[in-house]
């Protein structure tokens, strides 16, 4: 328990954790990126999928609370079905075959990706709203599989939505939404029946919460293109955390 650390642990672990809610509050997704790396020294590996998807829904919450008007229902309601239905593909596949391979696919596209993005070379246009069904269904998959699908529904949001305040609390609320899913499977599983998780929740809220309020302000400040640049950043390291994982098999 995080209470029988030493301080410099304990320090560690809450700027690790406020670090990858500023991430989370800035582009709506990533908190794995920085915090499952850092909380795996210090909790047993398989409580920290839990812990986050349940912090990650909470923080989806505050910013919904604040911004939700702001929100593209008409992309939500392209997204929303595909997603559920890539959720559903995704935990077949798990059942029936090791997903190794496609773990290398996504991450070796995602960095290709984003390192195209992040080049300048890529041509200023927006995605046809018939897109949303290939990145609806990957994203689902993929979330149902490793947890990890909120980049991919940044690539296809980044390429629809033009102002940045509404981009990210769409991308907030469908992580949201798959989070809550999440949650409530690990509930049904019993996984929150551990009080010493729900313990480690709260203990760490205070992170969470100081991380989103400043990745919240960080938003207000960026133009889009900024805005943009920081998404595409996040995605490339989502891909590099990808390919580690995979070849750290």
């Amino acid at each position: 328990m995080l209470l029988n650390l030493p301080w410099h642990d304990l320090a560690i672990i809450f700027t690790s954790v406020t670090i990858a809610y500023v991430i989370f509050g800035v582009a709506g997704f990533g908190t794995a990126l920085v915090a499952s790396p850092v909380l795996a020294n210090f909790i047993p590996v398989p409580q920290i999928v839990p812990l986050l998807a349940l912090m990650d829904m909470f923080a989806a919450l505050s910013n919904i609370a604040k911004d939700g008007r702001k929100a593209d229902v008409a992309e939500l309601k392209r997204l929303i079905p595909l997603m559920v239905a890539g959720s559903l593909i995704g935990a077949a596949i798990l059942l029936k075959t090791r997903p190794d391979v496609l773990l290398l696919a996504l991450g070796v596209f995602v960095v290709a990706y984003s390192l195209y993005s992040l080049s300048g070379l890529s041509p200023n246009r927006q995605f046809h709203p018939r897109a949303a069904a290939p990145f609806g269904l990957i994203g689902g998959v993929f979330s149902a599989l490793f947890g990890s699908g909120g980049f991919i529904y940044a690539i296809y949001l980044s390429g629809r939505i033009e102002r940045k305040e509404h981009l990210r609390i769409t991308q907030t609320t469908l992580i949201g939404l798959s989070t809550l899913t999440r949650v409530v499977l690990f509930a049904i599983a019993g996984v929150y029946m551990d009080s010493s998780l729900l313990l480690l929740a709260l203990i760490l809220a205070p992170a969470m919460l100081c991380g989103v309020f400043v990745g919240r302000h960080i938003t207000l400040r960026l133009t889009r293109e900024q805005f943009i640049r920081v998404i595409n950043t996040v995605v490339l390291f989502s891909g590099i955390f990808l390919l580690a994982r995979y070849f750290s098999h």
